[in-house]
Protein backbone atom coordinates (compact mmCIF):
# COMPACT_ATOMS: atom_id res chain seq x y z
CA UNK A 1 0.00 0.00 0.00
CA UNK A 2 1.33 3.52 -0.39
CA UNK A 3 1.33 6.65 1.65
CA UNK A 4 0.82 10.08 1.29
CA UNK A 5 4.18 11.99 2.76
CA UNK A 6 3.81 15.38 4.19
CA UNK A 7 7.36 17.48 4.69
CA UNK A 8 8.50 20.87 5.13
CA UNK A 9 10.06 23.23 2.75
CA UNK A 10 12.35 25.90 3.32
CA UNK A 11 9.00 28.06 1.40
CA UNK A 12 6.06 25.42 3.28
CA UNK A 13 4.66 22.15 3.29
CA UNK A 14 4.15 19.72 0.39
CA UNK A 15 3.23 16.07 0.02
CA UNK A 16 4.77 12.87 -2.20
CA UNK A 17 2.31 10.15 -3.44
CA UNK A 18 4.76 7.41 -2.80
CA UNK A 19 3.51 3.79 -4.08
CA UNK A 20 4.07 0.57 -2.06
CA UNK A 21 7.61 0.05 -3.38
CA UNK A 22 8.57 3.38 -1.54
CA UNK A 23 8.86 5.18 -4.86
CA UNK A 24 7.65 8.64 -5.47
CA UNK A 25 4.42 8.42 -8.29
CA UNK A 26 3.36 12.53 -7.74
CA UNK A 27 4.31 15.59 -5.97
CA UNK A 28 2.23 18.52 -4.74
CA UNK A 29 2.82 22.43 -4.84
CA UNK A 30 4.32 23.85 -1.84
CA UNK A 31 1.27 24.71 0.40
CA UNK A 32 1.30 27.96 2.69
CA UNK A 33 -0.16 25.57 6.17
CA UNK A 34 -0.46 21.90 7.01
CA UNK A 35 -4.11 22.54 6.68
CA UNK A 36 -3.96 23.72 3.11
CA UNK A 37 -1.48 20.58 2.44
CA UNK A 38 -4.15 17.85 3.92
CA UNK A 39 -6.73 19.83 1.93
CA UNK A 40 -4.84 18.87 -1.45
CA UNK A 41 -4.19 15.28 -0.72
CA UNK A 42 -7.81 15.22 0.21
CA UNK A 43 -8.49 16.56 -3.49
CA UNK A 44 -5.96 13.64 -4.53
CA UNK A 45 -7.85 11.14 -2.85
CA UNK A 46 -11.44 12.37 -4.46
CA UNK A 47 -9.93 13.23 -8.20
CA UNK A 48 -8.13 10.73 -8.72
CA UNK A 49 -9.84 7.96 -8.99
CA UNK A 50 -12.60 9.41 -11.33
CA UNK A 51 -10.34 11.62 -13.17
CA UNK A 52 -10.30 10.72 -17.25
CA UNK A 53 -6.61 10.83 -19.35
CA UNK A 54 -6.50 13.25 -21.80
CA UNK A 55 -2.90 12.20 -23.56
CA UNK A 56 -1.64 15.49 -25.00
CA UNK A 57 1.13 14.09 -27.09
CA UNK A 58 -1.41 12.58 -29.91
CA UNK A 59 -2.13 15.52 -32.14
CA UNK A 60 -5.78 16.07 -32.55
CA UNK A 61 -6.71 15.04 -28.65
CA UNK A 62 -9.81 15.21 -27.26
CA UNK A 63 -9.91 17.92 -24.15
CA UNK A 64 -11.56 16.02 -21.01
CA UNK A 65 -13.71 17.61 -18.66
CA UNK A 66 -12.07 17.87 -15.40
CA UNK A 67 -10.95 16.02 -12.98
CA UNK A 68 -8.55 14.95 -15.44
CA UNK A 69 -4.58 13.25 -15.71
CA UNK A 70 -3.07 15.43 -18.52
CA UNK A 71 0.00 13.29 -20.36
CA UNK A 72 2.56 15.60 -21.58
CA UNK A 73 6.02 15.53 -22.76
CA UNK A 74 8.32 17.98 -21.47
CA UNK A 75 11.59 20.01 -22.80
CA UNK A 76 13.43 16.75 -22.20
CA UNK A 77 11.50 14.83 -24.13
CA UNK A 78 10.05 13.03 -21.18
CA UNK A 79 6.68 11.72 -20.45
CA UNK A 80 4.85 13.50 -17.35
CA UNK A 81 0.84 13.71 -16.24
CA UNK A 82 -0.06 16.45 -13.83
CA UNK A 83 -3.47 15.77 -11.93
CA UNK A 84 -6.54 18.78 -12.46
CA UNK A 85 -9.16 18.86 -9.64
CA UNK A 86 -12.85 19.96 -11.09
CA UNK A 87 -11.63 22.95 -10.42
CA UNK A 88 -9.08 22.73 -13.15
CA UNK A 89 -6.49 23.66 -10.62
CA UNK A 90 -3.18 21.32 -10.52
CA UNK A 91 -3.03 19.44 -7.40
CA UNK A 92 -0.24 16.47 -8.17
CA UNK A 93 2.67 16.14 -11.12
CA UNK A 94 4.72 13.53 -11.94
CA UNK A 95 8.57 13.01 -12.00
CA UNK A 96 9.71 12.29 -15.94
CA UNK A 97 9.36 9.11 -17.67
CA UNK A 98 11.37 7.51 -20.48
CA UNK A 99 8.18 5.83 -22.05
CA UNK A 100 4.56 6.55 -22.47
CA UNK A 101 3.88 2.92 -21.06
CA UNK A 102 5.76 3.68 -17.74
CA UNK A 103 3.84 7.34 -17.53
CA UNK A 104 0.31 4.99 -17.98
CA UNK A 105 1.64 2.78 -15.05
CA UNK A 106 2.37 6.23 -12.57
CA UNK A 107 -1.26 7.78 -13.45
CA UNK A 108 -3.03 4.22 -12.69
CA UNK A 109 -0.63 3.67 -9.31
CA UNK A 110 -2.09 7.01 -8.37
CA UNK A 111 -5.41 6.04 -8.93
CA UNK A 112 -4.86 3.00 -7.03
CA UNK A 113 -3.16 3.92 -4.33
CA UNK A 114 -4.49 8.16 -3.69
CA UNK A 115 -8.03 6.32 -2.17
CA UNK A 116 -6.94 4.37 1.03
CA UNK A 117 -3.09 5.97 1.57
CA UNK A 118 -2.52 6.89 5.18
CA UNK A 119 -1.14 10.22 5.97
CA UNK A 120 2.39 10.57 7.56
CA UNK A 121 4.91 12.83 8.47
CA UNK A 122 8.19 12.88 6.81
CA UNK A 123 11.04 12.53 9.83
Amino acid sequence: MGKFVIRKTNTGVKFDLKAGNGEVIATSEVYSSDAACKNGIASVQKNAPIAAVENQTVEGYTTEKNPKFEVYTDKAGEFRFRLKATNGQIIAVSEGYKAMAGCMNGIESVKKNAVDSPIVEAD
